[in-house]
């Protein structure tokens, strides 16, 4: 009898079948834990079918994983997607780190399915993710980077070359922890942000004190992004923009908006939404100011906005 040949290896079956869509998206999973559905179709794939379709495919190859949560009046909510390990071992190779814990999928789904501000991050997440969507349909327009709110966690991720050294020494917890951030580009000019996605589970001086942080950050350093806030209701943006014109002098570039303007609009975060205090009307993301001598040489193409 001959020799029976071996089975092919599972991930490089899967690296067979990847394609540019996939990588993406697996990378977005492996960075920003869970996606939906709706999500994942909105920001990738030019419609529902074709991602679940898609999607099914993935879950075979053990690249994907979904769980649908309950919810608490009865039901379930649409598939929630996370990294399979064959996910997890096809991120590490493309991105050239060292091979992950066998059960790094299992424990990252078990944290996930149980977290209890899971909203809270599938809300931040769908920020990103209608940019995402927005440029798929407008070519001049892309997402460059989104870094997830991890990024921020350790000390010193906040420091640049020339600013004060106790960004480092003080740790995190004097300065902020954005929900996340990123790099918008449109008409070859691109602006860096930072994100604040807020629920109104928390109390306006929450919001303020989040401010500060930026405000304290922005004085010992040597560039300065504008912060999106979020917020769920017009009523909740009014309150904070009262709260924030008690803060003197601030040099934080602050950019509101609400759900409820974005829905009655049906606008993508990229459009004319932005509000900030002291200035009239509102702004498009990619006219907010910024300052980050850093981000100019990464992206040359950028020209600043006017003064207004």
């Amino acid at each position: 009898m001959g020799k029976h040949l071996p089975a092919a290896d599972p991930l490089l079956r899967l690296q067979a079948s990847i394609t540019a869509r996939d990588d993406r998206l697996l990378g977005w999973l492996y960075d920003h834990g869970v996606l939906t559905t709706d999500q994942i179709a909105a920001a990738l794939f030019p419609s529902l079918d074709f991602t679940q379709r898609r999607l099914r495919r993935l879950t075979a190859l053990r690249a994907v994983d979904r769980f649908r949560p309950n919810k608490a009046d009865g039901g379930s909510h649409p598939y929630h997607y996370v990294l399979d390990q064959l996910g997890y071992d096809h991120v590490h190779a493309q991105r050239g780190l060292p091979r992950g814990r066998r059960d790094q999928a299992r424990r990252r789904k078990q944290s996930l399915t149980s977290r209890p501000d899971l909203p809270h991050l599938l809300g931040a997440n769908q920020v990103f993710i209608d940019l995402a969507a927005h440029a798929r349909t407008h070519p001049d327009t892309e997402l460059v980077r989104w870094q997830p709110a991890s990024a921020y966690h350790e000390p010193g991720s906040l420091y640049r070359s020339g600013g004060d050294p106790q960004i480092i020494i003080a740790g995190a917890t004097g300065f902020p922890r954005p929900d996340g951030a990123g790099v918008w580009t449109e008409d070859r000019r691109s602006v860096p942000f930072f994100l604040e996605y807020d629920t109104s589970g928390e109390n306006l001086r929450v919001l303020i004190d989040k401010v500060i942080k930026y405000e304290r950050l922005y004085m010992m350093s040597t560039w300065a992004w504008p912060v999106l806030f979020h917020l769920p209701s017009a009523r909740r943006e009014a309150n904070l923009h009262h709260r924030l014109a008690a803060v003197s002098d601030p040099t934080t570039v602050i950019a509101t908006t609400s759900a409820e303007l974005r829905t009655a609009l049906a606008a993508s975060p990229a459009r004319q939404i932005w509000q900030v205090p002291g200035r009239a009307g509102r702004h498009r993301l990619i006219d907010l100011p910024y300052t980050d001598t850093h981000h100019d040489d990464e992206y040359p193409a950028h020209e600043q906005p006017p003064a207004k």
